[in-house]
């Protein structure tokens, strides 16, 4: 794909939404970063669902370990991994509190020494909590950077590479948002809808349905 269309796909991107937003439910970085650690392999709805229960009894790192791990599983049972992510979560707020304060840090390296918090996790944190030009790549900006050939790459840290180097610096704070949401309700994995598609003139999928 051509400097000239990326660009009007992300000019069409910014008109349709200026200020693309993260669907995950948050009212602070501690429950942002809680939402995040329980994303990974499920979906917003139900993350948002369980978060909605959690953070009436525990929202801070302190309320996390006054909880105690067992009651924590309890919680978040219903989510997938619930065994993992309720650890991860655990120890994440144990290091907050030893080591930060409670205050989440605004750093990558920092961020990523967090159990649970990988390179995508910690670039959604960098880019919503801390205003940084940062490009997570999740499975709907892989496909949708994939499909429509805007930014091909056989794994998530090519992609983010390529997305970094093509994507100009005005785009990069909301190219993450924009592609996630039309990868999660137009461009999905299997039953696409181009017929809706915002950018089906500029797309070069060769598998396009109408």
């Amino acid at each position: 794909m051509n400097t000239e269309k990326r660009l009007q796909i992300l000019s069409i991107f910014s008109k349709n939404n200026a200020h693309p937003k993260t669907e995950l439910i948050f009212s602070s970085h501690f429950e942002l970063l809680l939402a995040v650690i329980l994303s990974a392999q499920s979906t917003d709805r139900i993350v948002n669902k369980i978060t909605k229960k959690l953070f009436k009894i525990a929202n801070t790192p302190k309320d996390i370990l006054s909880l105690g791990i067992d009651s924590l599983k309890n919680c978040i049972k219903k989510i997938g991994l619930y065994n993992i992510k309720a650890l991860n979560i655990f120890k994440t707020a144990l290091l907050l509190e030893k080591k930060y304060n409670g205050v989440i840090p605004n750093s990558r390296e920092k961020l990523e020494s967090f159990p649970g918090v990988g390179r995508k996790t910690a670039n959604i944190l960098l880019n919503i909590l801390f205003k940084k030009n940062t490009i997570a790549v999740d499975r709907h900006v892989f496909r949708v950077s994939n499909r429509t050939n805007f930014a091909r790459g056989k794994n998530v840290n090519q992609v983010e590479k390529k997305l970094n180097k093509v994507v100009p610096t005005i785009f990069k704070r909301n190219v993450h948002n924009w592609f996630v949401l039309h990868g999660r309700y137009i461009c999905t994995a299997r039953h696409f809808k181009c017929n809706d598609c915002i950018i089906r003139h500029f797309c070069e999928f060769e598998a396009k349905v109408f």
